[in-house]
């Protein structure tokens, strides 16, 4: 069991990824993953060409990271990201919000690409949209990808940093989930929520380690502590928290393909951890053979 290696956060095409689905879990088994959890944002359309590519050996972890606001635990309000997995994804309640989430997240990306084209770049906000898969979640980075094609960055990364990070002229809000009612739905669908990146401060604001304790009594399942953008100082204060609150923690690469230079497998989750979780689920099966 323990040279087992699970990755519980990636994201594809289907979101604002560049690996289709089944590319996706194609490089996950090439990698040495023995798990993957597929968490595109605010959609499962992913899920069923993830399944019908999976290779032998590998095991896929249905799910998808939820944009959520929440109190920030020093009088205001931030974003954060829930991980949802295995829950049951004809839930009318999650169908209905990811409905609205795809929708908020296209009319934001459409207001922004306006934005810049009304100031000069050299950005064409049909061929922005049009070049979104159907039903796919939009965000920033298929901005992002825009200025890289317009020769006006050299990675996704640059982009943010000069035209898409939060507060800046680019930047519009949107309208996410509140994270109680999150962590609810995730819940009632028979999923299990663990907090994403909370402690990212590149990021932009995160929350206190009161707004967890709370999220942790409202049915917060887990902690993802291992995470590419955590320092070590910001690792030890989740850990511990986590420890408190006798909740299990992961570790995951958050791989985004070529949007982002983090590896499949960079970060990952014990196998007792990961079975903590899994063992809560009811909504849907974990897929695929590892033996336990």
């Amino acid at each position: 069991m323990s040279g087992v290696r699970i990755d519980l956060h990636t994201h594809s095409s289907v979101s604002d990824g560049t690996d289709s689905p089944a590319e996706l879990v194609a490089a996950a088994a090439a990698s040495g993953l023995d798990v993957v959890a597929l968490t595109d944002h605010d959609t499962t359309k992913g899920w069923a060409a993830a399944t019908a590519a999976l290779p032998d050996g590998l095991e896929l972890v249905r799910g998808a990271e939820l944009s959520c606001t929440s109190p920030d635990g020093r009088g205001g309000t931030c974003t954060v990201h829930v991980l949802a997995y295995l829950f049951d994804p004809d839930s009318e309640p999650i169908v209905a919000e990811q409905h609205r989430l795809r929708g908020e997240r296209r009319q934001r990306l459409r207001r922004m690409a306006d934005r810049m084209r009304a100031d000069g770049l050299p950005i064409d906000p049909d061929d922005v949209m049009e070049r979104l898969p159907a039903g796919s979640s939009a965000g920033r980075p298929h901005l992002a990808m825009a200025l890289q094609r317009a020769g006006l960055v050299g990675s996704v990364g640059e982009a943010f940093d000069r035209y898409l990070h939060n507060g800046g002229r680019y930047y519009l809000p949107k309208a996410d989930t509140p994270v109680h009612d999150a962590i609810r739905m995730i819940n009632e669908a028979g999923g299990v929520t663990v907090l994403a990146h909370a402690f990212a401060t590149t990021r932009g604001r995160t929350v206190t380690a009161d707004v967890i304790r709370d999220l942790a009594a409202a049915g917060l399942a887990g902690i993802e502590v291992d995470h590419p953008d955590h320092t070590p100082a910001a690792r030890d204060e989740l850990r511990a928290l986590a420890a408190e609150l006798d909740l299990p923690v992961t570790g995951s690469s958050d791989y985004h393909g070529r949007n982002k230079v983090v590896r499949l497998g960079q970060e990952t989750t014990d196998p007792a951890m990961f079975d903590q979780l899994a063992a809560r689920a009811t909504g849907v099966a974990v897929l695929g053979g590892r033996a336990r």
